[in-house]
C-alpha cells in the first residue's frame, strides 16, 4: 500500500522509483545469466527466496543486521554458484537447443528447492522487524516513505552501480561482455569462456540472495513458495529493459515499479496483473525491449 502523501500521483511516483530500485535488483541477476549464457534460470526467485530465509536465520539465531547477512549471503551464493554452473551448464551449452533444456533443468531445480526448504523451515510466512533498516518515515516532496524501503532501494543502487563497474571498468567485465556479444568468436579469440560464465552465474544468484535479504521489507515477508511469482516480476522487469542488457533492467525495474504504484492506487484491483500485462503489452508492441536497437548498434 501507498504511504500517505500529497499530492497522490507524486506520491505513487516516488515511490514507485523506490519500488523500481529494488526490483531492478530483483531482475538483474537473471539478465545477466541471460545476456552471457542465453539460458533461461527458472531457480531465480528460489535463490531470492533463500537469500530472505538466510537473513531471517542469521537474525533470530545470531541476531545479525541484514546488512551483515546481505556481505554473507554474497559470499556464500557466489562459492556455491562456481560448482553449480561447472555441473550444470556447460552440458546445457552444448546441447542443441540450451534454452529450452534450460528451462526444464531450472524448473527442476526450482522444484527441488522450495521443497527442500519447505522441509527445513515450514511452509509458514516469515518476516524481519522494518525497525532494523531505520525507525521512522523519510520524507521526499511530501511523500513518507518507510526508512526500510529507503535503505533496501539504496541497497540495490549500489549493487547496480557494481554491476556497471564490473562490467565497464574491469577486465574480467570486459571479457564477459564479449562472450555477451558473441560466444563462438570469445572461443574463438582465446577467452576462458568458461571461467567467465561462472563468475558471471555465481554473480547473478548473488544479487537474487541479496535481493531476498531486503524482500522482508519490500514485500512483508517470505515463504519457500514464493520463487514462480518473483519469476513472473523478473522476466517482466528484463523483457521491458530489454533480455541480455543488464544494465537495461534499470529501465525495466523503474517502469514497473511506478506502473505499480500507479495501479495499486488507482486499480488496486488489477495491481497482481500488472506483470503478466507488461509482458504481453511489450511482446506485441516491442519484442526487443525498449533498449533493443541501441544494444544492436553496440
Amino acid at each position: 500500500m501507498l504511504p500517505a502523501g500529497k499530492p497522490v500521483l507524486t506520491g505513487a511516483i516516488i515511490a514507485g522509483i523506490v519500488f523500481g530500485l529494488y526490483f531492478t535488483l530483483v531482475g538483474l541477476g537473471l539478465n545477466l545469466v541471460f545476456g552471457v549464457m542465453r539460458i533461461v534460470n527458472l531457480a531465480h526467485g528460489d535463490f531470492l527466496m533463500l537469500g530472505g530465509m538466510a537473513a531471517w536465520w542469521l537474525f533470530t539465531g545470531f541476531g545479525l543486521h541484514p546488512l551483515v547477512a546481505a556481505l554473507l549471503v554474497v559470499v556464500v551464493f557466489v562459492a556455491a554458484g562456481l560448482p553449480i554452473y561447472y555441473l550444470v551448464v556447460p552440458r546445457l551449452l552444448r546441447s542443441r537447443d540450451s534454452e529450452m533444456l534450460s528451462l526444464i533443468l531450472f524448473f527442476g531445480v526450482s522444484q527441488m528447492i522450495e521443497a527442500v526448504t519447505t522441509i527445513g523451515f515450514g511452509a509458514t510466512e516469515r518476516s524481519l522487524p522494518p525497525r532494523l533498516l531505520g525507525v521512522g518515515p523519510f520524507i521526499v516532496l511530501g511523500t513518507r516513505l518507510p526508512k526500510a524501503w529507503i535503505f533496501s532501494a539504496a541497497v540495490s543502487a549500489l549493487a547496480v552501480l557494481l554491476v556497471y563497474l564490473y562490467l565497464y571498468r574491469t577486465r574480467l567485465g570486459t571479457l564477459t561482455r564479449a562472450v555477451m556479444v558473441s560466444r563462438d568468436e570469445a572461443l574463438a579469440t582465446g577467452i576462458d569462456v568458461n571461467f567467465v560464465s561462472a563468475v558471471a552465474f555465481g554473480i547473478s544468484i548473488a544479487l537474487a540472495g541479496v535481493a531476498g535479504v531486503f524482500a522482508p521489507f519490500i514485500l512483508g515477508s517470505i515463504t519457500p513458495n514464493m520463487g514462480v511469482a518473483l519469476n513472473i516480476t523478473a522476466f517482466a522487469v528484463i523483457v521491458v529493459g530489454t533480455l541480455g542488457n543488464p544494465l537495461g533492467t534499470l529501465l525495466g525495474g523503474i517502469i514497473y515499479g511506478v506502473s505499480l504504484m500507479l495501479m495499486q492506487t488507482y486499480l488496486s484491483s488489477w495491481a497482481n496483473l500488472l506483470p503478466n500485462l507488461l509482458l504481453i503489452a511489450v511482446l506485441l508492441i516491442r519484442p526487443e525491449g525498449l533498449l533493443g536497437r541501441t544494444v544492436r548498434r553496440a
